[in-house]
């Protein structure tokens, strides 16, 4: 999802909660991994694993010059053969400690094994975050939110969808994390950095 297909969901969601939403996680989001100087990492479920949401926070991180942004994708089906920055297992997370985050999607309802990990990891003390959505059979989203620090949950029935969100939000942190300029050069610099988004190449990385 490009900046400009970005700045129309925002129009359609103006006056919902989910832009007021989005940007507050997103803000701890950032908050976290810059205060720690990076030590981001990433995990979904055993059936859901967040490509897009690791190319969109790699783009975000370049883009707004803050690598702390991109992400370690650790994967449940990671095997040492794979490209390096597949083959990050769930010992990942067994090894997670103080000044790392770990930012957590879900679909519906996390296996008893990830939520082990994550629980494991925030009493090593990083920081867990997570995104998740809820179902019929999940209505408050499940033990994942119990376990995190900061959590958006999708309602089940919610307008939009787990993927949606997951765009508002590293769009988000990628703004959140620019610094504002002061003076007349402000709107060149965002008109700029909107021409940049525009024009580059979509990530091959994922």
């Amino acid at each position: 999802m490009d900046a400009v297909r970005v700045a129309l969901l925002r129009e359609v969601l103006a006056g919902t909660e989910w832009l007021g939403a989005t940007r507050r996680f997103a803000g701890v989001l950032r908050g976290s991994v810059v205060s720690y100087g990076g030590g981001l990492l990433l995990v979904g479920t055993e059936e859901y694993e967040p490509w897009h949401l690791a190319a969109h926070l790699v783009d975000e991180a370049a883009w707004s010059g803050t690598p702390e942004l991109s992400p370690t994708l650790v994967r449940h089906g990671a095997r040492a053969s794979d490209p390096a920055h597949l083959a990050v297992g769930l010992g990942r997370i067994e090894a997670a400690r103080r000044g790392e985050t770990l930012l957590v999607v879900s679909p519906g309802s996390a296996g008893a094994g990830l939520l082990e990990r994550v629980h494991d990891a925030r009493r090593a003390g990083a920081t867990v975050l997570a995104v998740s959505a809820s179902s019929v059979s999940s209505a408050g989203g499940g033990e994942l939110p119990a376990l995190a620090h900061e959590s958006l949950v999708l309602p089940a029935g919610a307008e939009l969808d787990l993927d949606t969100v997951q765009h508002l939000v590293s769009a988000a942190a990628g703004e959140n994390a620019v610094p504002h300029p002061r003076g007349k050069q402000r709107l060149r610099d965002r008109l700029s950095r909107l021409a940049d988004q525009l024009t580059a190449p979509p990530s091959a990385r994922w």
